[in-house]
């Protein structure tokens, strides 16, 4: 019941975050000076092009650019009327993209779920690699397995994403037979669901998922190492020791419960990072993610898509944080009590 109680206010402070970033993110993506039309105004303008000028401006006046910047956040959200009537991001439209001249629903929708496949795959790869490296690092500290251990971690974590990902395009093609390239074959582009496409996605992502995920399990498995480490040296590990505890359920009874808390609380994190830190990834690799397409549209100052994009981010980042904390409330009793006295 507490923890049901606690996962409704999660989700409450959740909403009135999300309401507080949608604004942020539209200041900050409106603070370039013009946007995407006035830009190409000024080119139509320059060049004599009138009809193209009179399009443009048609436009501007059609998606609320010309009027204040207040205005367009609360059409844009869906609280206020714009030429189409309540029509935003609440009412699930979520606006035209200027760069690729479609809605942006179209554009991100192949593109979102394999971007959450793919990020769910190195998040799994995370914590499979992480949490048995990790604990056996601090289990066998300063052993060949330790020093074996950190080795990999430190190369996870100095090796560039992009230059692992060309060492193992073309490794992984001549030896392997791996696939170069996207997250399926080209002949299931645009196909419905099937088993030979789920086969393809598979094995597309193998070299995307190693890639997004090495340097996330490096430093996950550090940091569980350290935090472990920490643990066993508390007096209450050296009682259990004296009171002949085995080892194993030494370390599973208390010290690798407490080493966890800064491990799940990483969740949160964890998601939005991979998804920002996949970008230059899926340019290298040719993944369909919309990575390429934020670059694409925070470059041209396409707003709509931009915005969309960010508040997709955002909202990970705010689900991988409920998670962290409705975990953290079910692996600590202290967080669990501590939340029912206030």
């Amino acid at each position: 019941m507490i923890i049901l109680r606690y996962a409704v206010y999660r989700l409450m402070t959740m909403l009135l975050t999300l309401l507080v970033v949608s604004a942020l993110i539209f200041i900050i993506i409106n603070l370039p000076p013009g946007d995407y039309l006035s830009n190409q105004i000024n080119e139509l303008r320059a060049t004599g092009q009138s009809q193209g000028v009179a399009q443009a401006e048609f436009l501007r006046s059609e998606y609320a650019l010309d009027r204040p910047l207040w205005e367009q956040y609360l059409i844009w959200i869906g609280f206020a009327p714009g030429p189409n009537g309540f029509s935003g991001l609440i009412q699930g439209d979520f606006g035209w993209s200027f760069e690729f001249d479609q809605p942006v629903a179209e554009i991100v929708g192949d593109t979102l779920w394999l971007t959450v496949l793919v990020n769910l795959a190195a998040v799994l790869f995370v914590y499979m690699v992480a949490l048995p490296l990790g604990v056996i690092a601090a289990a066998r500290s300063k052993s060949w397995v330790d020093y074996s251990a950190a080795f990999v971690g430190y190369l996870g974590l100095a090796t560039p994403n992009f230059l692992l990902a060309l060492i193992l395009f073309y490794y992984g093609n001549k030896y392997f037979d791996l696939p170069i390239g996207g997250l399926m074959a080209p002949e299931f582009e645009g196909e419905p669901m099937s088993w030979d496409k789920v086969r393809s996605i598979l094995v597309h992502l193998i070299v995307p998922t190693f890639v997004i995920g090495t340097s996330g399990a490096a430093a996950m498995m550090q940091r569980l190492r350290a935090n472990l480490l920490d643990e066993l040296g508390k007096p209450y590990v050296e009682t259990a020791r004296a009171k002949g505890l085995s080892p194993a359920r030494m370390l599973t009874k208390y010290p690798l419960r407490m080493a966890f808390n800064p491990f799940v609380a990483d969740i949160g994190n964890l998601l939005p990072a991979m998804v920002s830190g996949s970008v230059l990834v899926s340019v290298v690799l040719g993944l369909q993610t919309i990575g390429p397409a934020l670059l694409a549209a925070l470059k041209s100052q396409d707003q709509f898509l931009a915005g969309f994009i960010l508040m997709f981010v955002a909202l990970l980042t705010l689900i991988g944080t409920m998670i962290s904390d409705v975990l953290l409330m079910l692996l600590d009793p202290r967080i669990r009590y501590g939340a029912r006295e206030t």
